[in-house]
Parts: structure tokens; C-alpha cells; sequence
């Protein structure tokens, strides 16, 4: 099959990858008009705010202190990568698992979200910051933790998490080598 019949095929999980980058990219431009420059506005109290930040770094701001030309060069060329191999391995898998594809689309679409913010604005902006107030859950979360707040983010981080997670449960699920011995060899 050709790259175009391939990505016909799996067009559904590329389409998935685009949502999550319109999505995100419209949150972020909605956030840098209403939250820049504001203190958290409180959605949920106790749990969810949204609170502008822009993150230098990458995952929890890792890398932050790493000087330019090396942590653009990090920052971005990793993600690209990913990017690019992710989209080629969706468009010529054979795998059959839909979590497994939708899993790697949302990495898809959240890698190129964050990756955009990165290449047009220099940073990522984040915005969503949950934390647990409740003192039980918060001084379990603290002893285990150091934390009860989660670093803030956006929606392409929302949406790797998400995908990473669709993957590791076809890891782990009890069914994975049935499945995987079914189509391991056609029947003669």
C-alpha cells in the first residue's frame, strides 16, 4: 500500500491529532487574551484554576536553565522527531488496536501543540493548574509528593498524558497477547 493509501486508512487518527492541535492552539490564544497578567481565576474551588504561565522549559519546566542555542535546539528538534516518527509509524502500522492509534494520535496532536508554541512564541503557555486543598489529600499528596499542586498546564499536555496512557493500558491489559498471537502468523 502507498503512504497516501496508508494514510487513508488511519485518516481518523491523524484527524484526532489535528483536533487536539486546534484545541489547544485556541485555548492558548483564548487564555493569552483573558489570563495574562491576572491572578488564578478559581473553576472549581479547591481543585482547578486557570492561572497564566509561560514554561521556557520542558516537562515541569526541565531544561528551563539550559542556555540558547542548546535548549531551542532540544526543545524542538526532539518533538520534531517524535512527531515525525509517530506519524509515519501511524500511517503504515498494521497494528489493529484503535487505543493503541488514538493513543499515538493525541501524542500526535500534542507534540505539534506544544511544539507550535515553542517555534511562534518562544515558550509553552500553560494554564490549567489543579491542586488538592482538602488537608487530608493534600498532606498525603505532600508526603509522597513534596506537592499538592500539579505543575500547570494546557491541553496538548493534557492530551499526551491521555495518549501515553491509552498505550500503556494495551500494554498491561490481560488480553494483549490473545491478541497479539492471533495475528502473529496467518492461518495456512
Amino acid at each position: 500500500m502507498s503512504l497516501r493509501a496508508d494514510f487513508a486508512a488511519r485518516r481518523g487518527y491523524f484527524l484526532a491529532a489535528a483536533v487536539v492541535v486546534l484545541l489547544d492552539q485556541a485555548s492558548k490564544i483564548l487564555a493569552d487574551l483573558t489570563l495574562k497578567g491576572q491572578g488564578p481565576v478559581v473553576v472549581i474551588p479547591k481543585f482547578l484554576n486557570l492561572w497564566y504561565s509561560r514554561n521556557r522549559g520542558g516537562l515541569f519546566g526541565y531544561f528551563a536553565g539550559i542556555e540558547d542555542p542548546w535548549r531551542i535546539l532540544m526543545l524542538t528538534g526532539f518533538p520534531l522527531l517524535a512527531i515525525v516518527v509517530i506519524a509515519l509509524f501511524l500511517a503504515k502500522t498494521d497494528e489493529p488496536d484503535r487505543s493503541t492509534l488514538f493513543g499515538l494520535g493525541l501524542i500526535l496532536g500534542g507534540a505539534a501543540g506544544n511544539l507550535i508554541d515553542r517555534v511562534v512564541r518562544g515558550e509553552v503557555v500553560d494554564f490549567l493548574d489543579v491542586y488538592a486543598a482538602h488537608p487530608g489529600l493534600a498532606a498525603w499528596l505532600i508526603a509522597w509528593f513534596g506537592t499538592a499542586r500539579w505543575p500547570t498546564f494546557n491541553v496538548a499536555d493534557s492530551a499526551i498524558v491521555v495518549g501515553a496512557c491509552l498505550l500503556l493500558l494495551d500494554v498491561v491489559r490481560p488480553d494483549r497477547p490473545a491478541r497479539d498471537a492471533g495475528r502473529a502468523s496467518p492461518e495456512v
